[in-house]
């Protein structure tokens, strides 16, 4: 039993759930609109400011699938009424970033500058030189830009420079001791 898939979702105002016998869900609001194709044998049902999610029967795949396809809806109505934002840090000396144009310059250490391409939909914005700061609609496409931008250097234990998530805690390790 899917005790998420089984919670209903309360719409906020100016935000609208429509959904066509194909199981294309359209979510729109005061943000943007989002489009997401439910799988086979997951109905949505709406009611008066609520919208239920259904499953076809007690299969398995069907089981699987109905908590899952509850969240992401949940997340696109979140996302068209208030947005996602993710916050990183930059550590280190020497290390910076800038928004030039699409794309994010990212001075790391390395031997050249890293530009990498802003997706459309994003809104990034660099507040002095270490602080990124990444919004969005859609859950998924915030969350993998910021993992892609920490990939090219994470947080490193020994004297915590890298780019972390805001509030992340990198546990350190103690260096080479002298005998």
């Amino acid at each position: 039993m899917s005790r998420i898939g089984l919670k209903t979702i309360t719409l906020p105002e100016k935000v609208s759930v429509k959904s066509d016998a194909a199981g294309t869900v359209t979510v729109e609001g005061p943000k943007g609109k989002l489009e997401w194709t439910m799988p086979e044998g997951i109905t949505l049902e709406e009611d008066d400011g609520t919208v239920t999610v259904k499953r076809a029967s007690e299969h398995r795949r069907f089981k699987a699938l109905h908590g899952t396809a509850r969240s992401l809806i949940s997340n696109m109505i979140e996302g068209v009424s208030n947005g996602f934002t993710k916050q990183l840090e930059i550590q280190g000396v020497g290390f910076r970033a800038a928004v030039k144009g699409k794309n994010l310059d990212l001075s790391l250490g390395k031997s050249h500058p890293i530009l990498h391409p802003i997706p459309e939909g994003l809104t990034v914005t660099v507040d002095s030189n270490t602080n990124i700061k990444v919004e969005g609609i859609n859950k998924q496409v915030v969350g993998q830009f910021a993992a892609e931008v920490r990939r090219y250097y994470p947080p490193e234990p020994f004297k915590g420079k890298g780019v972390r998530y805001v509030g992340e805690r990198v546990r350190r390790k103690a260096g080479k001791s002298v005998q």
